[in-house]
């Protein structure tokens, strides 16, 4: 099993920047993709970006391409969610999530239901 849990979400205003993290434990070893989800009130989760391996190639949904940007650190199983520029349609629920399968399919790391565990979220607020 791998545990995961989030951390530092927030209400900021638009253009602000904030970072959210996802700290692993548990068969850390064994992870093969981590990314970041969000849902907001009414909507389905909603893929923002992932990893395939240990920075092997990264993802990121068309609305936060160039804004939001995924780093690791390694030694403490922590992976982060540097968000720029925010605007408040990013207002969400943030969560990180992990799966031991290896795909190079690049389609896979996008699909929700491709990962098993999942952190209990963040607060993401974003004021106009």
């Amino acid at each position: 099993q791998v545990q995961l849990v989030e951390a530092g979400g927030g209400l900021v205003q638009a253009g602000d920047s904030l970072r959210l993290s996802c700290t692993a434990s548990g068969r850390t070893s064994e992870v093969r993709g981590t990314g970041w989800f969000r849902q907001s009130p009414g909507k389905e989760r909603e893929f923002v970006a992932a990893e395939r391996g240990l920075g092997e190639k990264t993802y990121y949904s068309d609305s936060v391409k160039g804004r939001f940007t995924i780093t690791r650190d390694i030694p403490n199983n922590t992976l982060y969610l540097l968000m720029s520029n925010l605007k408040p349609e990013d207002t969400a629920v943030y969560y990180c999530a992990a799966t031991r399968k290896y795909s190079v399919d690049d389609f896979y790391y996008g699909q929700p239901s491709e990962y098993p565990y999942w952190g209990q979220g963040t607060q993401v607020t974003v004021s106009p």
